[in-house]
């Protein structure tokens, strides 16, 4: 793959942690289990941080492609089993 795909797949790895970090926001302030969303928020902050120094110094790598690939699909593929052990070990 060229260097202009990682430009572009960093930015979307970029725009879609600052996108699911306030999507979980907005659903924690609607009612939503806290810690569930909270820690689930956590590696896309961890991975929007290190993306925009990223696009802020114009040096991308691909193994940010490779974790973030890996969060995004772990994230949506788990999300709700793990919400829902982490509300049950909250509540216990």
């Amino acid at each position: 793959m060229s260097y202009r795909n990682l430009v572009i797949l960093t930015k979307i790895i970029l725009i879609y942690s600052i996108f699911y970090i306030v999507m979980k926001t907005v659903i924690i302030f609607g009612g939503a289990w806290l810690w569930p969303n909270l820690l689930l928020m956590l590696p896309y902050l961890i991975l929007g941080i290190i993306a925009a120094i990223q696009v802020k110094r114009e040096a991308y790598s691909w193994w940010l492609m490779g974790i973030g690939a890996a969060v995004i699909i772990l994230t949506r593929v788990y999300e709700t089993s793990f919400s829902i052990w982490v509300q049950q070990q909250v509540i216990s």
